[in-house]
């Protein structure tokens, strides 16, 4: 047992648990209406967006998970880097005129947008459907962080007592989700980003100077793990699998119901351009942590006697763990064990609350019960929130973490395939939805298929073009092919049909 890591673990977990129930007074509103509790009656102004969007962008498998990658694999793991530099360009220019319209027509969930903007039910329930499974293991991956805290203080987390933290920790974060609504988290992300700040900051100073500096950490890793390797001769090799991996993720991040969350819940279009031009701070940060990968490896982490159990159970995974409890004293392993602990509960409460907003607003309402009251929905909002977290507690407890890891990666491939309807939906309503639904449905089936030809253990695809290998990201693939056949079944279904769908909005709804 790590004790003092420990008591400041603890500690710090308690003071978040206050804050989170504290959050439901903060700017006050009336919870049972599923605008306030889901949205936090979009009265977030740029600080508190800040801090919530990077609360719910770099989460606890971000803290674990990029570092690990790069501990293993090398180079290729920092494709996450230029990910979020390009991602926020493409946050500037898109999603002010989401808020927009979203505002204009009190549209919850990008599902809600879609139904306006198309008027077909069928491609908004697509929408909410891929929204709704993409995530939930995503929520999964978020305990799996904060089981490997856990492990690391040396709670033995084997059977039902060594799960007790962990039912703990989601007992506490359901508890003050459901009373405080996405409030709790705007509010915990403002003490989550600090801790990784003061984190980060003191690992890259100290863990060098320990190490003998940068050079001797670069010198101790080989040097084909420090840049990706040339391609053999007829392929881009790992060229085109970083490139596509960047941009693809890119694509794909805001389209996560939890992403949409937390634009939808600014205060204005401003608000949101001011944080697509201030949130690449984060993606400083990320870089940063990315170099915790070649300074655990350095260190020579995996080799020591007293971290062999848990890289035995957590595999890579407990690379950064390992680092913190090798390279610094107990109270500051603590603090840095809270930050990603805190990364955990922030990202997973914004998760299950787009879950939540999903299915009440796009799937209860929609189909269940149309007349159902403001009340009756933020209350079913409410239980669905309690549901998603306990799903993804399943998947913890009950089945293998690596099922979970594998829908994850099956989730970047699903979740991509909404932006022909969601992203073009902002600029054009040329596409017709009929040919939209069926670009969703053979990005979803090719996809999953390739996932599958890949054993669910990777989503680089090796595709083959005249003969040349361009191995790239599954997800990048297939929503091109997703494009193309929206874009050719629109010409035929014009040509073949007299059938228009109404769309609700109009060009003055995104200025």
């Amino acid at each position: 047992m790590q004790w003092t890591a420990t008591y400041v673990f603890v500690s710090l977990f308690v003071f978040v648990t206050v804050l989170g129930f504290a959050a439901a007074r903060w700017r006050a509103g009336d919870l049972n209406h599923i605008n306030e509790w889901g949205l936090g009656g979009q009265r977030f102004g740029t600080i508190v967006t800040w801090f919530l969007l990077g609360g719910d962008l770099y989460t606890a498998y971000t803290f674990i998970a990029v570092p690990a990658l790069v501990f293993t694999a090398g180079a290729l793991g920092f494709f996450a880097v230029p990910y979020t530099v390009l991602v926020y360009p493409l946050v500037f220019l898109i999603f002010p005129r989401m808020w927009s319209v979203a505002r204009k027509h009190g549209f919850v969930t990008a599902s809600d947008f879609v139904k306006g903007r198309y008027g077909h039910h069928g491609l908004a329930l697509a929408v909410a459907l891929t929204g709704i499974v993409a995530t939930m293991p995503y929520i999964a991956l978020q305990l799996v962080g904060l089981e490997t805290v856990i492990g690391a203080l040396g709670f033995d987390t084997h059977g039902t007592m060594g799960h007790m933290p962990l039912i703990i920790a989601f007992v506490i974060l359901a508890a003050f989700t459901y009373s405080s609504g996405l409030r709790a988290p705007a509010l915990i992300a403002i003490v989550k980003d600090l801790l990784i700040y003061i984190t980060v900051i003191a690992a890259v100073v100290i863990i060098p100077k320990q190490l003998g500096g940068f050079g001797a950490i670069f010198a101790a890793v080989p040097t084909e793990r420090l840049t990706l390797t040339t391609p053999p001769e007829g392929s881009l090799g790992l060229w085109s699998a970083y490139a596509t991996l960047a941009f693809g993720s890119a694509l794909a991040l805001f389209l996560y119901p939890h992403s949409m969350t937390g634009v939808l819940s600014a205060s204005s279009a401003k608000v949101i351009k001011r944080n697509a031009a201030i949130l690449p701070a984060y993606s400083l940060v990320l870089a940063l942590l990315s170099l915790l990968g070649y300074m655990a490896y350095a260190a020579g982490v995996a080799d020591k006697p007293e971290f062999a159990e848990g890289f035995a159970k957590y595999g890579a995974n407990f690379a950064v763990p390992a680092l913190f409890l090798d390279q610094f004293q107990g109270w500051f392993a603590g603090v840095a064990f809270a930050a990603i602990g805190i990364g955990a509960l922030v990202p997973a409460a914004i998760m299950s609350i787009a879950i939540a907003n999903l299915f009440t607003r796009n799937i209860y309402k929609e189909y269940i019960r149309p007349d159902c009251s403001s009340r009756d929905e933020a209350r079913v909002a409410k239980i669905v929130s309690l549901v998603a977290k306990a799903g993804a507690l399943f998947f913890v407890l009950a089945l293998d973490t690596k099922l979970a890891i594998q829908l994850q990666l099956l989730g970047g491939i699903w979740i991509i395939q909404t932006l022909p309807a969601v992203f073009f939906g902002l600029y054009t309503r040329w596409l017709d939805p009929r040919a939209l639904l069926i670009g969703w449905a053979v990005g979803i089936g090719t996809g999953t298929w390739m996932a599958w030809m890949l054993a669910f253990k990777g989503s680089i695809w090796p595709l083959t073009i005249a003969g040349y290998i361009v191995p790239g990201y599954a997800a990048f693939y297939t929503v091109i092919l997703n494009i193309v056949i929206a874009v050719v079944l629109t010409i035929v279904f014009k040509i073949a049909s007299k059938t228009r769908h109404a769309d609700v909005t109009v060009a003055s709804d995104y200025a």
